[in-house]
């Protein structure tokens, strides 16, 4: 999918009156296809731009083209069809603490069913091995009966992935493709090191072979810089760099991270404190 921002502004419709934008005249391009980091330190926008990415917030100001479509100029079941081809991740994945593994990560391909079939879904999961193979990338395979509120916290994240690999991959018995745009928000949060290399090779192998256009937020910075060839810098929800990641220098990343350097460091904030306060729920629905 191609995405294209023009001069785009962006509000919480929580924040106060007179409270400076969490976005501010941002001009951005992907190409369909392309697969970009967004670094930068929290309150940086990071979020909010995955928001207004997946059409869960509307543009204050400037323009947002999906694959040359305006999404909030477009009628209600227009809009419907084509948040079925996004799939946000979000950094807490919202997993029911009763919900079955195999349940929440066929969730992912909610967006794309009716509503029958949406029902359905909840008690009579119908895409088992996808659900499985999903996991099995992300070596959870034995997990995919288990009740979500035994997992651990890295364990759950993992799930919230595996619904985004399943988001991405064909309905069964379908023509159609899965998702177009993946948009993932912190997915390393609450994984060791090694577990995370795992999950950022996996998510961009998948979007990779389905041909989807992928962006991350990250705070990782080494390994936004590893794994991605193109990296975003936002700082004060302004575009601070737009680079191949082999020209991010260390003295852009000091410029980036200046009064955040223990970010640039890698301590990262929890996730109720981190990035750009209150967030709007995402719920996409037939």
């Amino acid at each position: 999918m191609k995405l294209e921002l023009q001069a785009l502004s962006a509000r919480h419709p929580a924040a106060r009156p007179g409270a400076a934008p969490a976005l501010r005249a941002l001009t951005l391009a992907l190409a369909p296809g392309e697969q970009v980091a967004v670094i930068g330190p929290s309150g940086a926008g990071k979020t909010t731009l995955l928001q207004v990415l997946a059409c869960a917030l509307p543009p204050s100001a400037g323009q947002l083209q999906l694959d040359g479509a305006t999404p909030w100029q477009l009628p209600r079941r227009a809009l419907q069809r084509l948040r079925g081809q996004l799939f946000l991740a979000p950094q807490v994945p919202p997993l029911p603490p009763r919900q079955r593994v195999v349940t929440a990560v066929l969730a992912g391909q909610l967006p794309r069913l009716g509503l029958l079939a949406s029902v359905r879904s909840l008690f009579y999961p119908a895409d088992i091995p996808g659900a499985h193979a999903a996991l099995d990338r992300l070596d959870l395979a034995d997990k995919l009966f288990e009740r979500v509120d035994r997992l651990s916290g890295g364990e759950r994240q993992r799930v919230g992935l595996a619904r985004a690999l399943a988001a991405l991959a064909p309905l069964p018995g379908a023509t159609d493709a899965g998702a177009r745009l993946l948009l993932v928000d912190e997915p390393l949060s609450a994984l060791d090191p090694t577990r995370a290399r795992q999950a950022i090779e996996t998510l961009r192998e998948a979007a990779h072979t389905h041909g989807a256009t992928l962006v991350a937020t990250l705070h990782q910075v080494d390994v936004a810089l590893a794994h991605f060839p193109r990296i975003v810098g936002l700082r004060d929800g302004a575009l601070a760099f737009d680079l191949p990641a082999a020209e991010v220098t260390r003295e852009r990343l000091a410029a980036l991270y200046a009064q955040h350097e223990h970010e640039l460091r890698g301590e990262v904030p929890p996730p109720a404190l981190a990035d750009d306060g209150p967030q709007p729920v995402v719920m996409h629905c037939r």
